[in-house]
């Protein structure tokens, strides 16, 4: 077999620890997955092998580098994706990172660029651009509540809408928040924690706290939203899978001229009393034939944390079936 070479450029020092990996260990688990040598010397990475494996190990680095300059902390489970894309090409719906620059969501973040991972990321990214009422149905770690924050967040920045409603069914309080002590703020922060702690890597806590004294952006309760038209919004119901249907329909019905709605829910962890129905199971029944309104389903491959996730969830998936 004949050896080939090739050198890939780092252009310094931070990009070459996120790129190599603590103590190289993408580099080494590279070596294990591919028949290529690796060897790194300063800003430079050559790498010796086959003239496919140097393709792909090339590829690769390439999705590694742009990662980087995108300020991603790349993590080993992003360099093993990115090897199962090109060695077996088995996670055809994974997304190439190189590729679809014109999907990042523009968000005032300078941590990170924010794209779609998955294909199915992608179709739900598109549906909340073409459609004034979007559901997000799928398991946790996929990024219903994550996506649709960073859609609300480029569209309040843009100018598209005025302000941004966040909204949560708090169940463990039986909606009955007025008994809890403290301020508002206080009753509901625990239960809009997500919502928050997905803002907060978009927009810094001082840009946050100044757009919610300005009523830019609103965190409530579902139980505030009854007896409100919502015009000019961008509006997020996550969990919504905890609602009844009484509240469901009391919450589609909020619609006003000018916003957009999306609805995020996991129907495997419904919270509810058993006797109770989950508001969102009953409401896509409804509304499914609906063409203004779209139902986008993720699925444990969209799930983009940790690869022990994807498998667990897809392990519950087949449990589930049988």
């Amino acid at each position: 077999m004949k050896i080939y070479s090739i050198n890939i450029h780092i252009n310094n020092t931070k990009e070459a620890i996120n790129v190599f990996g603590h103590n190289d260990e993408a580099l080494n688990l590279i070596e294990q997955e591919f028949p290529v040598k690796l060897t790194a010397r300063g800003h430079s990475l050559t790498a010796n092998g086959s003239k496919e494996a140097l393709e792909a190990v090339e590829n690769i680095f390439n999705n590694l580098k742009r990662l980087h300059r995108d300020r991603e902390q790349i993590h080993i489970e992003t360099v093993k994706k990115l090897i199962s894309l090109y060695k077996h090409n088995e996670d055809k719906n994974y997304i190439d990172p190189a590729t679809g620059t014109d999907e990042a969501i523009p968000v005032p973040s300078r941590k990170r660029v924010i794209k779609p991972k998955t294909e199915g990321q992608r179709k739900y990214i598109e549906a909340i651009k073409n459609h004034d009422m979007v559901f997000g149905v799928g398991p946790a770690g996929t990024g219903k509540t994550y996506l649709a924050v960073a859609m609300a967040v480029a569209s309040l920045t843009s100018g598209k809408v005025d302000r941004i409603v966040l909204t949560r069914p708090a169940v463990d309080a039986g909606e009955k928040l007025g008994f809890l002590p403290g301020t508002l703020q206080e009753k509901v922060n625990p239960y809009l924690r997500p919502l928050y702690d997905a803002m907060y890597d978009m927009v810094d806590s001082e840009q946050f706290m100044d757009l919610v004294q300005r009523d830019s952006i609103e965190v409530a309760p579902l139980a505030y939203m009854r007896g409100r038209t919502l015009s000019n919004c961008f509006i997020i119901l996550d969990e919504a899978q905890n609602t009844t249907p009484e509240q469901m329909k009391m919450f589609v019905t909020r619609l006003g001229f000018g916003s957009k709605v999306v609805i995020t829910g996991d129907i495997t962890q419904i919270d509810l009393p058993r006797e109770k129905q989950s508001g969102l199971i009953y409401i896509l029944k409804i509304l499914k034939d609906i063409e203004e309104i779209k139902i986008v389903h993720l699925s444990a491959l969209d799930a983009v944390r940790h690869g022990l996730v994807q498998k667990i969830l897809l392990a519950f998936e087949k449990h589930e079936k049988k």
